[in-house]
């Protein structure tokens, strides 16, 4: 089977190009690096060219509203325009757990936006919607950060690994289209402003976490405790937390260590 992987070169494309691979299919790595720019629409139809499957696991480079519809709404309609050309047989897209719920947000109703178009569309489709990643808590820290404290709203997050994010999509690449969404979350739930302070206790970061039920998350403030979890069908993904936490937190001790040790010699 031969996928083409949109945005493959990236944090979850790159781990689906190498799952899909190691199955013995033949995973293209598409992107701006590669050549194929999908809001231009350069490299596209070449990239296309023979595809059975397109798993578009792209992502807007701005969080800005108007931005990150300008880019979903673009880049859909100029793959599914050149997937209908050539015959693709299967559509799955990335997508986040609770779009449909975070309306508030301009972000999410961009990727609604670009569910809506995959709907609509005459390719069969699979839209897999993941709760954050673990490897986003930082970027999630670094967006709540202003004067030097991070400010969460304590709401139920479900997160998991980026690994299998790219397992969930991976599989559903190769099985027939749903024509529906399917969700995948982490193993265990947290809040989110304990999710945070234990991160950033575990890498040493001094910054202080203020709980605060006002905090916008991504534009979206004072969201229901549970709008970001997944539902009861959810398929529960295998790498809890402190495992994908503690070699991090090892590698951040020794490079501590080494630095002091260093510090001491002059």
């Amino acid at each position: 089977m031969r996928v083409v992987v949109i945005g493959g070169t990236g944090l979850i494309g790159s781990k689906v190009v190498q799952r899909l691979s190691a199955s013995g299919h033949v995973a293209v790595a598409a992107s701006p690096a590669t050549g194929v720019d999908t809001v231009s629409g350069a490299g596209v139809e070449r990239a296309l060219d023979g595809a059975d499957v397109v798993v578009d696991v792209s992502n807007s480079p701005s969080f800005e509203g108007m931005a990150a519809l300008g880019f979903f709404t673009t880049s859909t309609s100029n793959l599914l325009a050149a997937e209908d050309a050539f015959g693709v047989r299967h559509h799955v897209a990335l997508s986040v757990v609770g779009t449909d719920r975070l309306t508030a947000g301009g972000y999410f109703r961009a990727k609604l936006a670009q569910e809506s178009m995959i709907r609509e569309s005459p390719i069969p489709y699979s839209i897999v919607r993941a709760t954050q990643f673990y490897e986003f808590i930082a970027r999630i820290t670094d967006s709540a950060t202003a004067g030097g404290t991070v400010q969460l709203q304590p709401v139920f997050i479900q997160p998991l690994a980026a690994d299998d994010v790219a397992g969930e999509v991976s599989r559903v690449a190769v099985e027939a289209a749903l024509n529906d969404v399917v969700e995948v979350a982490g193993p265990q739930r947290f809040r989110l402003d304990e999710l945070v302070r234990e991160t950033l206790r575990s890498q040493g970061d001094a910054r202080p976490v203020l709980t605060n039920p006002h905090a916008p998350y991504f534009g979206v403030a004072e969201m229901d405790e549970n709008v970001l979890l997944p539902g009861d069908s959810a398929r529960i993904a295998a790498t809890r937390f402190d495992a994908w936490l503690r070699p991090k937190s090892a590698r951040h001790a020794s490079a501590g260590r080494a630095t002091a040790i260093a510090a001491t010699r002059g």
